[in-house]
């Protein structure tokens, strides 16, 4: 079976990686040679994966069985509608189905008509300013941690429609821990993966910028420590009645779709849909799937056949922490140089994916603007997970920046007790300082019923 995997980042990196451990050959087209991609892939094609005449042609030259589309610019420009049209079948939504994630009006919109989630209303208290199009991760601001008043949230709406924006949505903001759920979505049913947390903000105790994400971890039961078992499946559910509501409006999808949730007082609120798997939420859970066949998962997913034997996951802890250049989140700096002793960091139980690095010689890598290489360790629990990658940490070098706090017990130990207080009868949680998180509960902020200007 030869696949074409469509992106090179260390999503990409890990999907191929996966595939490959299947038996299946590997083709990719990316911006840019990834050196995890390289080892792996029967051809690596240099290209602009949100091209869909290039695309096109890659699967063509290279016969292959099936296409996956790692990131979400290449659903936005059609590639998925491309390669069906070519009869190439694919791992990822049509573009008007991708709306989900590519459109955040589009995808609270589906939920009203649909009575999903919470009907669209007006809000009085504070909010989140996100723009309706793809910012990777990072254009999202949340009252109280990234502007102090409405007035200040109101200039930042009217920044983004002024320089050319499609709009912005306002979207009451509610006070929990987030969580990420993945599942492989095809004409049979909805079939989840394990819960991941992820973390955004560029610095240790939840500070700095939004990123498009620093790190993550999975726990060994594919709950988390804050979610028990009842909210996962009721999060499962709003992913399920979310396909529903899709195929309603005569959208069908195969492909990944992943929620973005908050768990509150009031249990799991949608924050939003992502049409693919997460980055880097996506690598715990691939690293996870062993025990089946995952070249033939995906191809059932992309031809509407899903086998619910292919669907496992081993019970394990894995907890990935990113390298990224100096002044990542604000201002980064390209060029900086990391070394690795792969051999010894591999003998660590750690497993290396590449996002935007460049081979430089042996062990030696540059990296761009962007995250540059993710670590993961696996464990029996998250924090032995983190410590795995800390103890790799002994054979890298050079310059840069990584969360040393991401999966270790003491930050485990405060989001947990962040819901324990969230959940006591008659407490309120008291609005945040701005860009100040109180260093014995780090708060996460996500958003509510919304408002499209």
């Amino acid at each position: 079976m030869r696949v074409l995997v469509v992106g090179g980042g260390a999503r990409e990196h890990a999907i191929a990686a996966t595939l490959a451990a299947a038996r299946a050959e590997v083709v990719a087209i990316a911006p840019q040679r990834n050196p995890g991609i390289d080892r792996i892939a029967r051809a690596l094609e240099i290209g602009d994966p949100t091209d869909p005449e290039r695309v096109v042609a890659v699967a063509r030259a290279h016969a292959v069985t099936y296409a996956v589309i790692g990131p979400e610019a290449p659903l936005a420009s059609g590639v998925s509608d491309a390669l069906r049209t070519a009869e190439v079948p694919v791992v990822g939504p049509s573009r008007s189905a991708a709306r989900i994630e590519t459109s955040k009006e589009f995808c609270r919109q589906l939920h009203a008509r649909e009575e999903v989630d919470a009907a669209v209303a007006r809000f009085d208290g504070p909010f989140v300013v996100k723009p309706i199009g793809l910012t990777g991760g990072k254009g999202v601001w949340v009252q109280g941690r990234d502007f102090a008043t409405p007035r200040e949230g109101a200039e930042y709406a009217q920044r983004l429609i002024a320089t050319g924006g499609s709009g912005v949505v306002l979207e009451e903001r509610l006070e929990g821990e987030e969580f990420s759920l993945m599942a492989f979505v095809t004409d049979g049913g909805v079939f989840p993966m394990p819960a991941v947390q992820d973390y955004k903000r560029a610095l240790e105790g939840d500070q700095g910028a939004n990123t498009g994400g620093m790190g993550s971890y999975s726990q060994r039961d594919h709950l988390l420590p804050f979610l028990a078992r009842s909210q996962y499946d009721r999060a499962v559910e709003i992913v399920r009645k979310s396909v529903d509501a899709l195929r309603a409006e005569q959208l069908d999808y195969r492909g990944i779709l992943y929620g973005g949730f908050l768990l509150t007082p009031e249990g799991p609120k949608l924050v939003e849909f992502n049409a693919r798997f997460g980055d880097p939420e996506g690598m715990n859970a691939l690293s996870l799937y062993e025990e089946g066949d995952f070249a033939e998962l995906l191809y059932g997913v992309a031809t509407g056949r899903v086998d619910p034997n292919n669907v496992q996951f081993r019970l394990r802890a894995t907890v990935v922490k990113y390298l990224v250049p100096p002044g990542y989140g604000s201002a980064p700096r390209s060029g900086a140089v990391v070394e690795i002793d792969e051999r010894r960091v591999a003998e660590a139980g750690v497993r290396i994916y590449f996002a935007q690095s460049e081979s430089i010689g042996p062990g030696r890598y540059r990296l761009g603007t962007s995250r540059g290489i993710a670590l993961l360790g696996e464990a029996s629990a998250i924090h032995e997970a983190s410590g795995r990658v800390e103890a790799a940490l002994a054979s890298v070098s050079g310059e840069f920046y990584l969360r040393h706090d991401i999966g270790t017990k003491a930050d485990l130990a405060k989001r947990t007790e962040h819901m324990r207080t969230l959940f006591v009868p008659g407490a309120k949680p008291s609005p945040l300082p701005l860009s100040v998180a109180p260093p014995d509960a780090p708060p996460s902020s996500a958003a509510g019923p919304s408002q499209v200007l």
